[in-house]
């Protein structure tokens, strides 16, 4: 036990230093490049515009108003944390969030009014579940059972059919699939909604309330499925089709078992770490959310989330939090996937 456990406290280490070195990159990238400066010194003019016109109508004197402006300015710069060079005011974000005190938003807020952004982020993080989530579970379950069967005909009609299957559905664009449905099923045939995640007015009983939701997914959800299980069953294929021409599967076929037996216990089972080490970083990817389909559907999960935090109103602190998060999901999915492999492949020893 200790000879496991000593090697996966050190890869428990190596991967929190890749946690570190991730928010390090990111706080260069922010502020070296002069990125945050730009993002927040055109939010403040942006805002200082507005309140000038407000000012004009209330102060006469060219001089007061200038003043007044001039103050404004200066507690805005001051809120934004711009009296401050990026090299002081972005490395306690890191530290806080790496105490996972991830702060408040500026400009972001929960439906309740909110600004924490560990209460948006608990907001929003369930309704990617239910999208993309649900969506890698179905073709997860589809590419294993297609893609296993596909690699015991190889070179057959439908093995080429799905190969040209796999290339149109990773080439299709995702944002141009669901626009496309939308105007096909939400506006020409009227069978499901367009966007949103719940009809307008919102119903008011929880169990309602579920159904509409579940309603307002289905269209998203046919949204991500097409373009991801193409190549998932293609990927499947390819790592199981040299596995289906051992020995100890055509040994399994000759002694008359079922194929769903033989496709199951000798070849799913021994490809298993590989196929295991796409779902589990795909499950961890899907909790960051779909920028594209979530803005496109207006969808308020993860994706749209980091949308948000970088359009519009940008807010250094819901960035830094959101690739924390984003970085710990794929540290926690990796470190699940070291344990896994001892499990699945007694073969595997760490050293």
């Amino acid at each position: 036990m200790i000879a496991v456990l000593r090697p996966l406290a050190v890869r428990a280490l190596t991967l929190f230093g890749v946690l570190i070195a991730v928010l390090v990159l990111l706080v260069l990238s922010l502020g070296a490049t002069g990125f945050s400066d730009d993002l927040l010194n055109a939010q403040v003019s942006e805002q200082l515009r507005g309140e000038r016109e407000g000012l004009a109508r209330t102060i006469r004197d060219p001089a007061q108003l200038e003043a007044a402006v001039a103050e404004r300015q200066r507690q805005l710069e001051a809120f934004y944390g711009l009296d401050d060079p990026w090299y002081i005011r972005l490395p306690p974000q890191v530290f806080r969030v790496l105490r996972l005190d991830l702060g408040e938003a500026r400009s972001l807020r929960t439906a309740e009014g909110s600004t924490r952004i560990a209460d948006i982020v608990q907001e929003r993080l369930p309704y990617t579940v239910l999208l993309l989530t649900t969506s890698t579970i179905i073709t997860a379950l589809v590419g294993l059972a297609v893609g296993a069967r596909m690699a015991t005909r190889v070179g057959s009609r439908i093995d080429r059919a799905m190969a040209y299957f796999a290339a149109v559905s990773f080439a299709v664009p995702s944002w141009w699939l669901g626009i496309l449905l939308i105007l096909v099923l939400a506006f020409q045939l009227d069978w499901l909604p367009s966007g949103g995640m719940y009809s307008t007015p919102p119903p008011t009983g929880r169990w309602d309330r579920a159904v509409d939701l579940a309603h307002h997914a289905i269209l998203p959800i046919l949204t991500l499925v097409p373009i991801s299980i193409g190549p998932y069953i293609y990927t499947v294929r390819t790592m199981t089709v040299t596995v289906a021409q051992e020995d100890h599967v055509q040994l399994a076929r000759a002694k008359g078992l079922p194929e769903g037996l033989v496709n199951r216990r000798h070849i799913l089972r021994v490809a298993a770490p590989p196929i295991v080490t796409g779902l589990i970083l795909g499950l961890a990817g899907s909790l960051s959310g779909s920028i594209l389909v979530e803005t496109v559907f207006n969808w308020q999960g993860m994706g749209r989330l980091y949308y948000d935090a970088v359009s519009g109103t940008p807010d250094e602190g819901v960035i830094v939090a959101l690739t924390f998060v984003f970085t710990l999901m794929y540290v926690v999915a990796r470190f699940v996937l070291d344990i896994l492999y001892v499990l699945l492949d007694p073969r595997v020893r760490y050293g």
